[in-house]
């Protein structure tokens, strides 16, 4: 049903706007141009559509009345935090209403007896972290724009970061939500509560969801103690299947790292161009980014000892310890920069790919053997720890179209190497418009059907961020950014 109301959607007319204006006050309702424009893209390449009207809220009292206005006039709905995806999941590729939800970020309470908060979806995730830091708490979800981007994002996407080899996704920390249905009508999940098994598991059903089904107003968050002891371990490896062995030994010592980064040469190459320097070890095939934590400090010491004689057991070139807050900063600092470094090589696709574990090696193999197949460059790095790694495919032409007849049958391609390995077509960054055509790839049609179902038993109008997770087909972007100033047809 979703899919047949996608070109039913009704326009934004001035009518509509002059009654949001009168529910939300004019700073809340924005219709200028540029403000249309800038809030019609992210970070997805260079992806871009053009809102009708975008509306900030600061209550969920005020979400709820944009989505009773929207529902009655059957206008679509994008909800959108900071910005910062990857997949498109923020873009209204079917104009109507942005709904910004940067205003609502209060942090509401830090239950430090319960070892639980509460905030507001635009809440920033850094700025959350920091907080709870101050009393000794931990919120360990660290996606790599956590300065950025906001808790709203994190619920949409599932989000993920380095620490989740450890500590888990997004979706491990959240136990009750505030949502409004598309239809204006709020509603509760969970509670403080450690367990809870009344009724289906919607406050899992929301997250990862990725605005599709409600939109989140609040989030009850679980925290834990801070770990007192952190050391980072920088490894090289000659050539893959060493780093390999080399990830296998680290578990195998039953030492579990807090954040297990591979990052292979090419992206090795891009990271020291973007920073002006040199980088450790900039010459091997691949890099393995180790962080140990925890509770004791010589605990984490042994720990330490023991994950660095596996590594050279197991064929690293060198070892390098990080013996100061400075070097470890200067060593996620490669680590951290690569989205930023690969977005000034040249025009690319970004692929979340993610597969066991165990099968990294085979995976950036394989993505070598596509770029070769279809001559293009690419660049890939990532969390090994739990097999989510990023391939980058690049080509040097800035056309568009140019660049979607060359890479887009590389993109499938790789999915394709990813799915036959046991894996998906994203670990973090979502489905979104990005890769909704690649859904098939990794999940079977009873599956599918069964989304759409869920889909449409909440939304069946198909108002709520249209053109994601489920659609395989949208609209065209805007030709370029700021370029054209309608919506292509």
């Amino acid at each position: 049903m979703g899919r047949a109301m996608a070109v039913r959607f009704a326009p934004v007319t001035a009518a509509f706007v002059a009654r949001l204006r009168e529910r939300l006050g004019e700073e809340a309702v924005r219709a200028d141009e540029a403000e249309l424009l800038r809030y019609g893209r992210d970070e997805t390449e260079d992806l871009q559509y053009r809102a009708e009207v975008v509306v900030r809220p600061r209550t969920a009292a005020e979400v709820a009345a944009v989505l009773a206005l929207a529902y009655a006039a059957d206008v679509p709905v994008t909800p959108r935090g900071a910005g910062t995806g990857l997949s498109g999941g923020a873009l209204p590729v079917y104009g109507g209403v942005v709904l910004s939800l940067e205003r609502m970020n209060r942090i509401l309470e830090v239950d430090e007896d319960n070892l639980m908060c509460r905030v507001e979806p635009g809440v920033v995730t850094a700025a959350l972290q920091e907080e709870v830091l101050r009393r000794g708490l931990y919120y360990p979800p660290d996606p790599a724009s956590s300065g950025s981007c906001q808790i709203g994002g994190n619920l949409a996407e599932n989000a993920g970061g380095p620490h989740c080899v450890k500590y888990g996704l997004t979706k491990d920390y959240v136990l009750a939500l505030e949502a409004v249905r598309a239809d204006g009508r709020p509603f509760r999940t969970g509670g403080k509560l450690r367990k809870d098994v009344a009724g289906y598991n919607l406050t899992q059903l929301l997250v990862g969801s990725e605005g599709t089904l409600a939109v989140v107003t609040e989030a009850t968050l679980r925290l834990i103690p801070a770990p007192q002891a952190r050391r980072v371990l920088l490894a090289a490896f000659d050539d893959l299947d060493t780093a390999a062995r080399g990830i296998t030994a680290v578990y195998r010592s039953r030492v579990t790292p807090a954040a297990l980064e591979i990052v292979e040469r090419a992206a090795l190459a891009a990271a020291a161009e973007h920073l002006g320097r040199p980088v450790p070890h900039g010459d091997a095939e691949a890099q393995i980014l180790l962080e140990l934590d925890g509770m004791d400090e010589a605990q984490v010491e042994r720990d330490l000892e023991r994950v660095g004689e596996v590594l050279m057991a197991a064929g690293a070139r060198d070892a390098l310890l990080a013996d100061t807050p400075a070097k470890e900063r200067e060593l996620w600092a490669v680590r951290r920069c690569l989205g930023e470094a690969v977005k000034k090589q040249a025009a690319y696709v970004e692929c979340d790919t993610a597969v066991p574990p165990a099968r990294v090696p085979d995976l950036l193999r394989g993505v070598r053997e596509v770029a070769r197949r279809f001559g293009i460059r690419q660049v890939s790095y990532g969390h090994a720890g739990d097999g989510n790694i990023h391939v980058n495919v690049l080509t040097d032409s800035p056309d568009r179209e140019e660049r979607e007849r060359r890479l887009g049958p590389a993109v499938e391609a790789i999915f394709r190497v990813a799915v036959g390995l046991g894996g998906t077509i994203t670990g973090e960054h979502g489905v979104g418009c990005a890769q909704a055509r690649y859904l098939k790839l990794c999940r079977d049609p009873v599956a599918i059907e069964t989304m759409r179902a869920i889909k449409d038993a909440l939304d069946p109008k198909g108002l709520l961020n249209p053109g994601k997770v489920l659609e395989a087909r949208v609209p065209p972007p805007l030709a370029a950014r700021g370029a054209p100033r309608t919506l292509v047809p």
